[in-house]
């Protein structure tokens, strides 16, 4: 199972990039396919401004251009803002109306992730997502968009306050299982997943490194919490640091339990 985790660290066979530098200039989170997508409506992306859509290389989000450059998911909900981000609405040459939501990487992990030009993020259409931490439901409700109706987010979370927005949002988003649970407990929490394609954990916490160990740099927490992953089984392959988004924080990919290659004999 694939699994990209919110982590700390620089293990094996993982590079830090980015370091304070911000996003790559890749665009958005990388390289976007040419061609030119439908325009968006008057009255969207930083009101009247024309924005070209176009597909990201990541399957389920988009890339919005125009005055600035945004990274998008297709509203599940059409005419449904969650955490008052904006819209934008683009007519296709068939007439019919799509809406897109702008997804902002100081509100979200992920969103910071794919920004600072994470690879693979694994999640897309159909998929199957266990998400640890989901707050209120900010980000929560972008992977909804993403993975669509035929896929499934269980959203965990602690604390009851976040817990109320959370399941306000997901009573509109049918493919969101709201889960109000200590995410740390999993046998309590057990019985309401199914097997998951994707885990992915949200701590919120400002300064992460620091709040481990304040007084060694933050990539040597970094490495030696990934060793603590390595330990658990999870075999890391990716890390990029959030910043400038989220300062002292780090995003880790990796796979659980990753059978290994089986070497094939050859006769000579």
């Amino acid at each position: 199972m694939r699994s990209p985790l919110r982590g700390r660290g620089r293990g094996e066979g993982s590079a830090m990039r980015g370091g304070g530098r911000g996003p790559r200039g890749r665009g958005p989170g990388g390289r976007v396919p040419g061609g030119r997508g439908p325009r968006s409506e008057p009255g969207g992306m930083k009101g009247g401004n024309k924005v070209i859509v176009t597909p990201h290389r990541h399957e389920g989000v988009f890339t919005g251009k125009g005055k600035d450059e945004v990274i998008l998911t297709k509203n599940l909900v059409p005419g449904e803002s969650v955490y008052n981000e904006k819209r934008i609405s683009v007519q296709n040459e068939d007439g019919t109306k799509v809406e897109y939501r702008v997804w902002n990487p100081f509100c979200s992990k992920l969103a910071a992730a794919i920004f600072g030009g994470l690879d693979d993020i694994w999640i897309k259409p159909g998929a199957k997502v266990l998400y640890l931490g989901a707050a209120s439901g900010t980000s929560v409700s972008h992977v909804s968009d993403i993975v669509g109706p035929e896929g499934c987010v269980y959203a965990v979370e602690f604390s009851p306050r976040s817990g109320r927005d959370l399941v306000n949002m997901a009573k509109k988003r049918r493919n969101v299982v709201p889960i109000i649970e200590d995410a740390r407990h999993p046998a309590k929490y057990r019985m309401l997943v199914s097997m998951v394609d994707v885990i992915f954990a949200d701590v919120a916490q400002p300064y992460q490194a620091n709040c481990i160990d304040g007084t060694m740099p933050a990539e040597t927490v970094f490495s030696n919490e990934v060793k603590k992953l390595q330990a658990d089984e999870l075999k890391p392959a990716e890390q990029i640091t959030l910043e400038p988004y989220e300062r002292d924080h780090a995003c880790v990919v990796g796979g659980y339990r990753v059978p290994r290659k089986q070497k094939t004999a050859t006769a000579s």
